[in-house]
């Protein structure tokens, strides 16, 4: 039991007061100096407070109090100026080490006193009204280390993080730890979707949380937020030099169809070093590019590359992500990859979106809707069933149907009783997207006995493919 003295009067007495009347503490003792009024403020029930009646600039009686009972915290909460200043000086006549958390709306009174708290009313009604502007995060200031490291987000409508899994967006320098939803708490797995108007609960390095806040408060139309801001080109030096430059030009398209995004080039496999000099001569502001010369680097340098510059989209071709170490390594970092396909990005009139489970495909849906107005493509959900059951997935539908309201964005429903691999092979100039998931990150020889059509995916060559993690 830790006994506590608060010596107080005025209206923020009176507050106080009564907050500790609703405390549920009840391994403190109180020892409350305070007028009749705010005695009245207090609850009934509370077992664990003492009245006492001194006047606390009184050194002899305040002395008398002390000697009797040992306190471990001191608190001074009054209105007069003198009056709080005697206090103070009492108390450290009587005991120079006993902490004193001492309220103050007076800017020119300081002491240099190192088991002194000066809480100032001023400087906390300051922080009060900045924490309530736009765009302004909520941290925790009494907990942790009280830098910026537990933070406070609310989910707008139109965010990049609206309707998304935890698990898809997680990171290795940042966690959700908690959600607030309709005044109840959700302790969140990698499956809890996130909704508009939740409240999450971060915890991180306070520059990378500031930097998460901003991205929460990005509207749509800033893939591939949220899980990075950058695109990032790893390219096999050992192709010709034709397939090289188009997949570099189609990378560049694509980052110049994303806002604000940069590109960043990983050359490796260098074979002839002569080649290098012509693609260096691509960079610019939005475009910087480097070699890994030793394939022995090659992780090591993809790591560096991740932790600096904010990649948030891997792009490669699909021979090089077969290479299983490879896909492996870049899907631990759960961003979204972008495959070249036969057919390329510019001549992509339309985006293609097989229907697949619930979860994942809600998990995709802002991503989806984000990536086709970037690219001003036409979107497509394909319900492609060989047994044409649509039943089963009408949520989904009402889903993406209630997206593309809240986005003044359309999207198309198709529902056909047929193969989805037949059907997606027969179509022209599409970008197919799909969610990167477990299956499709699994060895790629299990695909041929496998009914499910995820797996499938690596095998239609002729599109380009984005897949987006999920956890499913």
């Amino acid at each position: 039991m830790k006994n506590v003295l608060i010596l107080a009067d005025g209206n923020m007495a009176k507050h106080f007061v009564k907050w500790l009347g609703k405390s549920r503490i009840s391994s403190n003792q109180y020892y409350i100096n305070c007028c009749q009024e705010n005695k009245e403020c207090l609850t009934s029930t509370i077992d664990n407070i003492t009245y006492i009646d001194i006047d606390p600039t009184s050194y002899l009686r305040v002395k008398t109090l002390i000697e009797e009972v040992e306190f471990s915290t001191i608190f001074i909460v009054l209105e007069d100026k003198l009056e709080a200043k005697f206090t103070y000086k009492n108390i450290r006549f009587i005991d120079d080490k006993i902490l004193i958390v001492f309220v103050s709306k007076w800017d020119d009174l300081t002491f240099d006193d190192k088991n002194l708290n000066i809480l100032n009313v001023n400087e906390v009604m300051a922080s009060s009204l900045y924490e309530n502007l736009p765009n302004v995060p909520l941290i925790a200031k009494n907990i942790g280390l009280g830098k910026g490291e537990i933070m406070e987000i609310l989910i707008p409508f139109g965010s990049s993080f609206a309707f998304r899994h935890v698990g898809a967006i997680s990171h290795r320098k940042w966690k959700i730890v908690a959600i607030y939803r309709q005044e109840k708490q959700i302790f969140p797995t990698n499956n809890t979707m996130i909704k508009p108007n939740d409240r999450i609960i971060v915890i991180g390095n306070p520059l990378v949380l500031e930097e998460v806040y901003k991205r929460v408060n990005r509207r749509q139309g800033v893939f591939p937020e949220p899980f990075g801001k950058n695109l990032y080109l790893i390219v096999n030096m050992e192709q010709n030099r034709e397939d090289i430059l188009s997949q570099i030009n189609e990378a560049i398209f694509l980052s110049n169809k994303l806002v604000k995004t940069k590109l960043f080039i990983r050359l490796i496999n260098v074979i002839d070093v002569n080649n290098i000099k012509e693609i260096k001569n691509l960079q610019n502001d939005n475009i910087e590019i480097f070699v890994t010369y030793n394939d022995k680097d090659m992780f090591q340098n993809i790591d560096f590359d991740m932790s600096q510059y904010e990649i948030g989209l891997f792009i490669l071709t699909q021979n090089l992500f077969k290479n299983s170490k490879l896909k492996k390594y870049i899907g631990s970092f759960n961003r979204a990859i972008y495959l070249f396909g036969e057919e390329r990005l510019f001549n992509i009139k339309k985006a293609v979106l097989l229907m697949g489970e619930e979860t994942e495909m809600e998990s995709l849906s802002t991503s989806v809707f984000d990536i086709s107005e970037s690219l001003k493509l036409e979107l497509s959900l394909c319900d492609y069933n060989p047994e044409g059951d649509f039943e089963e997935t009408q949520k989904i539908v009402d889903h993406y149907e209630t997206l593309s309201r809240l986005y003044s964005f359309n999207v198309n429903i198709e529902k056909k009783r047929a193969n989805p691999v037949k059907e997606l092979l027969a179509q022209d100039a599409v970008l197919h997207i799909a969610p990167y998931n477990k299956e499709i990150s699994s060895n790629l020889w299990l695909n041929f006995f496998s009914t499910h059509f995820s797996r499938h995916i690596l095998s239609i060559k002729k599109h380009p493919l984005l897949l987006i993690p999920v956890e499913g």
